[in-house]
């Protein structure tokens, strides 16, 4: 296998996804392409898609999964940087223009300095600016959807660019467009839309209140707000330390189950439910599901030498504890899969990407 990128940037021999995901599991790529500029990302998609080769854009890695054999095609790493505000006033508020290879916690902390409200509570959430869309992030009662405004794209499918608006881009629960259409659209740019309020949203989250000492729907300083939220994420082995194999990881691994009433209701009687407006449907907790399948935190299937395991501060991690293939990785969140279906009948459903392997 061979590595080139062109003019966008280039590499010795062949890269190994592992260097390129926050799980550190994958073997190699056929061929790498580093892109820095929007058009760099274009012409690289584009001509891997005119050659017929397979394509996997990777920003940030801290949602994939990829098998063992690595990608036998091209993989472009989106590297492009730039925020640009339009706006900034107390009536319309920041409108930002933000190229997808942009760091996004670093954004979060940009906007909580500025006085722009409505991404605080997303702090400390791993990966790129153009991956948050796919997923419409969420965490502590704020989700991408409540800010986005649009997002420009390369439609491979058409071979043009197209700015999808927010409203088209059916964002609900870890759920978008780009993943009803898995690949067709290459994510370049997201339009943000902040409130400009040196006072946070509302909080909304139990757990977040109670960290702050405040009740829910009462607000408090954006910066007050962040850092609450790295505390709560640092105590769950949420954010990225090299030091922590706790946080080799790609975050929470299954996605909270939504069931019918009748399913939510054959459920012992102190599983969470919460009603999912948007879907009609009775969210409950994937981590409660697992705890009481018997998978505490730190299992794993190896207990002399595990080189996966889920992580010691949050059953919902599967995390790499050092030398871990994706078959090790995978190997511990089947297991956990087929006893939480055994014990409640419910199939968790991973929340990242898997390239190449499969549970």
């Amino acid at each position: 296998m061979t590595s080139t990128a062109g003019e966008q940037g280039s590499a010795p021999g062949p890269v190994r996804l592992a260097d390129l995901t926050t799980l550190r599991v994958g073997g190699p790529a056929a061929r790498t392409v580093v892109a820095t500029t929007r058009r760099q990302v274009v012409d690289a998609v584009s001509a891997a898609d005119a050659a017929g080769e397979p394509v996997l854009v990777v920003g940030g890695g801290s949602n994939l999964v990829v098998g063992d054999d690595g990608f036998d095609g091209t993989v472009v790493v989106v590297r492009t940087t730039g925020v640009e505000l339009e706006s900034g006033d107390w009536c319309g508020g920041a409108f930002l223009h933000v190229d997808a290879g942009e760091d996004w916690d670093a954004l979060v902390a940009r906007a909580v300095a500025s006085g722009w409200s409505g991404v605080e509570c997303l702090s400390g959430i791993p990966g790129t600016v153009g991956a948050t869309p796919v997923q419409n992030v969420g965490a502590y009662g704020q989700q991408l959807s409540d800010v986005l405004a649009s997002v420009q794209t390369w439609d491979r499918k058409d071979g043009r660019l197209r700015t999808i608006p927010a409203s088209n881009c059916r964002l609900r629960y870890r759920d978008s467009l780009f993943k009803d259409e898995p690949g067709r659209y290459v994510i370049l740019d997201v339009v943000l839309q902040l409130p400009v309020n040196d006072l946070a949203a509302p909080v909304r989250y139990a757990e977040l209140a109670e960290r702050l000492g405040t009740g829910p729907g009462e607000r408090r300083p954006l910066a007050e707000v962040r850092e609450a939220v790295l505390a709560l994420r640092r105590r769950k082995g949420m954010v990225l330390d090299e030091a922590d194999h706790d946080t080799w990881s790609t975050g929470s691994f299954f996605t909270n189950p939504l069931l019918s009433a009748e399913r939510a209701d054959a459920l012992p009687p102190d599983a969470p439910r919460h009603p999912d407006p948007a879907s009609g449907l009775v969210k409950t907790s994937a981590a409660w599901l697992v705890e009481r399948a018997g998978f505490g935190r730190g299992y794993g299937l190896d207990p002399v030498a595990p080189r996966a395991s889920l992580s010691t501060k949050h059953t919902l991690a599967v995390t790499n504890r050092g030398g871990a293939s994706a078959a090790d990785v995978l190997a511990v969140a089947r297991a956990v899969r087929d006893g939480v279906r055994e014990r409640f009948g419910v199939e968790l459903a991973p929340e990242p990407e898997l390239v190449g392997c499969s549970l």
